[in-house]
């Protein structure tokens, strides 16, 4: 008999911890989570139900594929080929528990991580129970000799056990009878376990030590200090102590509304913006301004695994951060049932979210956000939205859904105010020629210039045209597709040496040159003297504009900037023309001053009415009921079905052999966010890894992704 230090819960490529080290830091995080996430949880029970879970790892067969042992013969081979999921064998051991506690425990570990019934691969314990007539023998194979392994941790813990096949059998019969008898609905007791595993498996042996600042109510006394109120930002002047638990702000950029909102939270924060390029200043923000440690940056959606079968699996969001940064589309789970939305309904459970830019999105999005607040809802949570410009049809169903005016403190500047915030001279041009005079003539002036593009390829593509044109101009590159932690290092540089930061850098750089697609839309406090874009949908527009001109006093009220707007023609991916030309038609033009209390009548006028996609097909949560099966999931990505997201991976190929062994946040740093739709085409050229987010390796020349970022021969529709 092998040493129980040898039997292995993670492969060498994962950390390579024992079992009995990895029980010990799922029952460390489940005895946290259980204390902080909901009153339902009896924690001794669940702690039986993390020390049970894996147990099963013990299994020669589990141990032969972690350790990348070989059958030794053609018999072993045919023998070894069989369907075995560890955490069936795992409830084996159930009878080491009285048996009025094994329903609650298989709860927790018999789909924690495949659903119990109609998996995409057929490995639920529904799926194998009524396809493999073997299987429960196949589950207890060598029974006497790997139980051992399993009854030395259950001792470890107190728990003396003796189990003979008989009895083992016995269980997983009664867990395969019993998960045949649920009913629709949503299981915590599933996401609670999920939910520590992840977190055990992601920290390992700092498990303790991270656990000691998880659930905390953050800090905001920064946001009401005295000193921070202005006329100059009359949001910082409103209330927002009233009664009500929901909010809807509606106020220019540069208003205040991200100190407004926050204000207005009680709880635990979830800080959700449009973009994933979005998210990275506005988690800077936070850490700077928040004093508690986990304050966290949500990264990729999801995670694609390219097989037999192309699965979408929601990286699973660390639960108890005091404030996370992310997307609408990071919780999306809750409402389509992907792999892992219990945990994060867990996660969300009567915490404050605040939604912040809510107009910005497609319109699967635009329902997807609606749908959204509706789970919120049944989650007991404070719901804040926050907009510079939203179509009154859009506010309308959100105010009802919300459950109107009773329950929802509105907020909206008078027209007097939204005057002071005229900031922008709008020019039209009709095609990309003129841009070059505009150049000259900005750089001529000493001007902080940025160049917005619509996509990617051909951000990247002007880049290298303005670089040989003004080569003497200090220029820069930035969109989303860079490895998170140079997108950091960009976004910095963008705001202190090109935007300057008031100290070391003063008013940046003069003149200098920025290139970049909508990543600077949202939430990057930059201000620029002058912008070139290419048309966009009006609400987008308006966002771009907010960093020309951006920054606001006494004696910058009143002064007007020019920005540029190119005229839609030919493919206008990833928009649609008739948005795009009803929006260019509602701008002044030669240098007219574009009215802030205008924008809405404006904004109206584009979107007369909210065309939102019908997405009741893929919802799980319907008129206030689930209509999915307990313990089980959608196999179908839907988020990469339906919307243009980035939600896959790709690292570059002078990084693979670092990410094979880097820790999970290490690994993060190196991913670079793309849309699946563009890396698709790629999947049988490029190598994916079976790690972290399950990367495509990229094999591009070091030099030129430092200077354009990942570089891709790909449809021209990518934000």
């Amino acid at each position: 008999m092998d040493s129980l230090n040898s039997i292995l819960a993670k492969s060498i490529n994962y950390g390579g911890t024992t079992l009995l080290d990895h029980t010990e830091h799922v029952v460390s995080a489940i005895k946290c989570f259980s204390k902080s996430l909901g009153k339902e949880f009896n924690i001794y029970l669940v702690t039986k139900g993390a020390i049970l879970h894996d147990l099963g790892k013990a299994h020669p067969y589990f141990q032969n594929r972690i350790k990348n042992i070989s059958s030794k013969s053609l018999v072993e081979e045919r023998d070894d080929n069989y369907v075995h999921r560890h955490e069936l064998s795992s409830l084996a051991f159930l009878p080491a528990f009285p048996k009025n506690e094994w329903n609650t425990i298989i709860d927790m570990v018999v789909a924690h991580h495949k659903s119990i019934v109609n998996d995409s691969r057929e490995r639920g314990i529904v799926d194998i129970d009524n396809k493999y007539r073997k299987w429960i023998d196949n589950h207890l194979k060598d029974w006497e000799e790997w139980s051992l392994y399993g009854f030395m941790i259950l001792n470890h813990f107190g728990f003396e056990a003796n189990i003979s096949k008989n009895e083992a059998a016995g269980a997983l019969t009664y867990a395969a009878s019993y998960c045949e008898t649920k009913q629709v609905g949503w299981s915590p007791l599933r996401g609670l376990l999920m939910a520590a595993d992840h977190f055990a498996s992601a920290f390992s042996d700092t498990t303790e030590q991270e656990l000691k600042h998880l659930f905390e109510i953050p800090d905001l006394s920064f946001y009401f200090n005295s000193e921070r109120a202005s006329d100059i930002y009359p949001l910082s002047k409103v209330g927002t102590d009233d009664s009500r638990n929901h909010t809807i702000v509606v106020a220019p950029t540069g208003a205040g509304k991200t100190d407004f909102l926050l204000k207005r939270c009680k709880g635990r924060i979830f800080y959700t913006l449009p973009f994933q390029a979005s998210i990275n200043a506005m988690w800077e923000r936070m850490k700077a301004t928040i004093p508690n440690k986990d304050i966290r940056l949500q990264h990729a959606t999801s995670k694609i695994v390219v097989g037999d079968n192309l699965e979408e699996h929601l990286l699973q969001s660390l639960v108890g951060s005091s404030v996370k940064v992310l997307t609408p589309h990071q919780i999306a789970a809750i409402i389509f049932g992907t792999p892992g939305f219990e945990t994060v309904m867990l996660d969300l459970k009567g915490c404050d979210i605040i939604l912040d830019e809510i107009h910005t999105y497609s319109d699967f999005s635009k329902s997807m956000v609606l749908e959204i607040v509706k789970m919120l809802l049944f989650l007991h949570c404070r719901v804040h939205i926050g907009t510079a410009t939203m179509p009154t049809d859009l506010y309308k169903q959100l105010l009802d859904i919300l459950g109107g005016k009773d329950k929802v403190y509105q907020v909206k500047l008078p027209d007097h105010v939204l005057e002071t915030f005229n900031r922008h001279k709008i020019y039209k041009i009709d095609h990309e020629e003129a841009i070059e005079d505009i150049l000259s003539e900005a750089f001529a002036n000493k001007e902080k210039v940025l160049v917005i593009y619509n996509t990617i390829k051909k951000a990247q593509e002007a880049f290298q045209i303005l670089e040989s044109k003004y080569p003497h101009i200090p220029k820069m590159l930035i969109h989303s597709r860079f490895k998170r932690g140079d997108r950091v290092e960009l976004e910095t540089r963008l705001k202190t040496e090109f935007n300057g930061d008031g100290k070391d850098f003063g008013n940046g750089l003069t003149p200098c040159l920025v290139v970049s697609t909508q990543v600077v839309e949202v939430s990057l406090d930059i201000s620029f003297d002058r912008m070139i874009t290419q048309c966009a949908p009006l609400d987008s527009l308006i966002q771009r504009f907010g960093r020309v001109n951006r920054k606001r006093n006494k004696n910058t009220i009143g002064n007007y900037k020019p920005v540029h707007v190119i005229a839609p023609t030919g493919n206008v991916l990833p928009y649609k023309m008739d948005i795009l030309e009803k929006s260019f038609n509602q701008l002044p033009s030669n240098g007219e001053v574009l009215q802030e209390k205008l924008l809405q009548e404006k904004i109206d006028a584009v979107y007369p009415q909210l065309d939102t996609k019908e997405i009741d097909i893929h919802l799980i949560f319907k008129n206030n009921r689930f209509s999915i099966l307990e313990l089980t999931n959608r196999k179908r990505a839907v988020l990469v079905d339906a919307l243009e997201i980035e939600s896959a991976s790709c690292i570059l190929e002078a990084d693979r052999e670092r990410y094979l062994t880097a820790t999970w946040e290490e690994r993060q740093l190196m991913d670079i966010p793309i849309n699946w739709k563009s890396i698709a085409r790629y999947r049988t050229q490029y190598e994916q890894l079976d790690v972290g987010s399950n990367p495509f390796v990229v094999p591009q020349n070091i030099e030129d992704y430092k200077i354009y970022g990942l570089q891709l021969v790909e449809p021209n529709n990518i934000l």
